[in-house]
């Protein structure tokens, strides 16, 4: 047995203590989004610290629990938090609990995020479904991967976000009447923002967005033959684009004003696919 199956074996050793179910769907929660979870019918808790070989997260809006919920008669397992590269975390470490969802059954994973607008076209409290990514966070989770009987080393990205989700996830947004933008997201590892000159360089790169997550997790998911949403929510525009300062304050509030959005969308969503 590899060093990676010891650990997620136990991990889930831990986590059937409290849940015995099987769940088809995951998602990893962003700054400030976690009310989602909050909707959720005979949730399940279990705090990060707890559970064998999980991070903990160290950053404000993430809570740090790993919750079961269920959403149209089934469970949904979540992370309400999650853990980021700039907070000292390796790759293995941050994309550690994708391996412990793919045991717990999940074939479907929902990443969302805070995020910061490039496209002039957005606005501040926008929702953006993510077409595709760029990688410039100076490393791949799977660098250094060699346990490929028990997933790929080499996997393909063009679809990387699965286009079937994204189809659904905008049907759905038009139904409950949501604006819905879409676009590319840009990753750097932070936890500085970036500089106007780095803005302008992403613009060109063709990024709509940009954040300092998600893009690890994406890549685990797919090598693991996870079908993979991107939601992501605008909630500054980048250094440059307009004439004012940066700070993590303004994510979370802008994440509370959103919440109620948020969390229509994506319910509706889960009850759908």
């Amino acid at each position: 047995m590899s060093d990676i199956e010891k650990r997620t074996s136990k991990s889930i050793k831990y986590i059937r203590k409290f849940f015995k179910g099987d769940c088809k769907v995951g998602m990893i929660l962003g700054s400030g989004l976690g009310v989602i979870a909050d909707s959720f019918k005979d949730p399940i808790e279990i705090p990060y610290k707890n559970i064998p070989y999980f991070p903990v997260s160290t950053v404000k809006g993430h809570a740090g629990t790993l919750i079961f919920g269920k959403v149209s008669n089934y469970y949904t397992v979540v992370m309400n938090g999650r853990f980021h590269y700039y907070e000292g975390y390796g790759m293995d470490e941050i994309t550690y609990p994708v391996r412990v969802m793919s045991v717990l059954g999940v074939k479907k994973m929902i990443v969302t995020n805070a995020c910061g607008g490039i496209n002039k076209g957005f606005k501040t409290g926008d929702l953006m479904v993510i077409t595709d990514h760029i990688n410039l966070m100076g490393n791949n989770p799977l660098r250094g991967w060699k346990q490929e009987k028990i997933a790929p080393r080499f996997i393909d990205m063009t679809y990387a976000y699965s286009l079937e989700m994204i189809r659904s996830l905008q049907r759905t947004a038009q139904k409950k009447k949501i604006i819905l933008r879409k676009g590319v997201y840009a990753a750097l590892f932070g936890p500085s923002y970036e500089t106007p000159a780095e803005i302008r360089m992403l613009k060109t790169c063709g990024a709509d967005a940009v954040g300092m997550s998600t893009v690890p997790e994406v890549i685990v998911a797919n090598q693991l033959h996870m079908d993979v949403c991107g939601i992501s929510l605008i909630t500054n525009m980048a250094a440059g684009i307009l004439k004012k300062r940066l700070n993590h304050k303004e994510v979370l509030e802008v994440s509370k004003k959103a919440q109620s959005k948020v969390v229509d969308l994506i319910r509706n969503f889960l009850a759908v696919i």
